[in-house]
């Protein structure tokens, strides 16, 4: 009887450490460090420029509506009126995303401008007070989406997409961050209308000033980067563009004013913005940011197949030749060179439209996200908030979550 009861006694201490193991396993996979991210977190999803897949961009209806499909961060452009208030709005050149053209009491405001060293006609937010601004309309800028709501919503103060973020923030119970980018720096300068302090103001007016403060500033130049490094903790993200693809080579291509920062330009520098990815140049950008915000053909270039006489196939067969017969690559480095050197990666812009995917995503933009969270991107930008979080809800149940 001894022996049984020694052996039935070993059977239960197994079982139960086995238990205990399969709880232990169990919480490890609902653990952030399952993700390949920088810090192990969960990647994050930024609405861009709110929800202009569904909605104009830049306005609260837009951020609401991010918020509401599970962003957790949106992305204020910002911009300056002739009076010094920050307004979000992708360009100074306010054309395409106001009903400002419609207005006759504002046709003396037309006018050109150079906006980095390109010449541009139109109606610039630099010379309109906030008032006047206020009294326009936000309309959706591209041709192929829905343009029913064009006319119906205000352009908002960098304050008001604060107050927004904090309030809808309660509602769904979680902290949504702000992530504004400084619009042409270079460009609001020479117009006295320096950015950077403004905004410093007014993240200081929310106690938005530490490196855990729900908020990341981002730039495409680099000049502006460093001042604020040297008057914030909070995070900072360089951005890193291009003009086009090659798809040929699968490389980016660079011609003005998308080649370098402007201020690098204007400086005299000759490097074009790959030259920020390498090695070097990443250990560059950890002297000043937190992080890289590098366009996605950086981390999976695109290429066609070409026949014989070198012309680029047309894969889909519809019968024109572009994006949507090119396809993704093995990835490059640059995920883990920048994670290497305590880097964050955040890339942009991912859409639903068939023609701004590529030939082996098969029309389902969830395959890209797919793609980029298997990578361990630390954070991506989208017009559709609500695919994205579809998305990482898949990718969380690849990985057992």
């Amino acid at each position: 009887m001894l022996f049984f009861s020694r052996h039935l006694r070993a059977a239960r201490i197994f079982q139960l450490s086995m238990i205990a193991l399969s709880v232990s396993m169990m919480s490890a996979c609902n653990d952030d460090d399952v993700y390949l991210t920088l810090t192990g977190e969960k990647p994050l999803v930024i609405g861009h420029r709110g929800s202009p897949g569904y909605l104009p961009d830049h306005t609260l209806e837009g951020y609401r509506l991010a918020i509401q499909n599970g962003a957790n961060f949106i992305e204020p452009d910002l911009v300056a009126t002739k009076d010094g208030e920050l307004i979000a709005r992708h360009e100074p050149n306010i054309t395409a995303t106001t009903d400002v053209a419609d207005r006759p009491e504002f046709a003396s405001h037309k006018t050109t401008r150079l906006v980095d060293g390109v010449s541009e006609t139109g109606w610039f937010a630099t010379d309109f007070t906030l008032a006047e601004i206020k009294t326009l309309r936000a309309k959706q800028p591209l041709a192929d989406r829905d343009p029913s709501h064009n006319g119906k919503y205000s352009i908002p103060t960098l304050r008001e997409v604060l107050d927004l973020a904090k309030t809808e923030g309660a509602k769904v119970g979680r902290v949504i961050g702000i992530y504004p980018e400084t619009k042409h720096p270079t460009y609001h300068a020479d117009a006295n209308l320096v950015l950077e302090d403004r905004l410093l103001a007014i993240l200081g007016e929310y106690a938005y000033t530490k490196k855990d403060s729900p908020v990341i500033v981002q730039s495409f130049e680099v000049a502006n980067l460093k001042y604020l490094r040297g008057k914030t903790a909070v995070r900072l993200v360089q951005l890193v563009d291009g003009d086009d693809y090659d798809f040929k080579t699968g490389k980016v291509t660079f011609a003005p004013p998308y080649d370098r920062p402007y201020d690098w330009t204007r400086a005299g520098k000759t490097e074009n913005f790959d030259s920020m990815l390498t090695p070097a140049g990443l250990a560059e950008i950890k002297k000043y940011a937190d992080g890289v915000g590098p366009w996605k053909p950086y981390i999976v270039p695109m290429k066609g197949s070409y026949d014989a006489s070198g012309k680029m196939l047309d894969a889909n067969g519809d019968g024109a030749v572009n994006y949507m017969d090119a396809s993704s690559q093995p990835a490059t480095s640059l995920i883990a060179d920048a994670h290497k050197l305590g880097l964050l990666v955040h890339t942009w812009t991912f859409r639903n439209e068939a023609k701004r995917l590529a030939h082996d995503y098969k029309g389902d933009p969830k395959k890209e996200y797919l793609q980029f969270y298997r990578l361990g991107i630390d954070g991506l930008f989208s017009d559709f908030t609500d695919t994205a979080i579809a998305a990482r809800a898949l990718y969380d149940k690849e990985l057992g979550l």
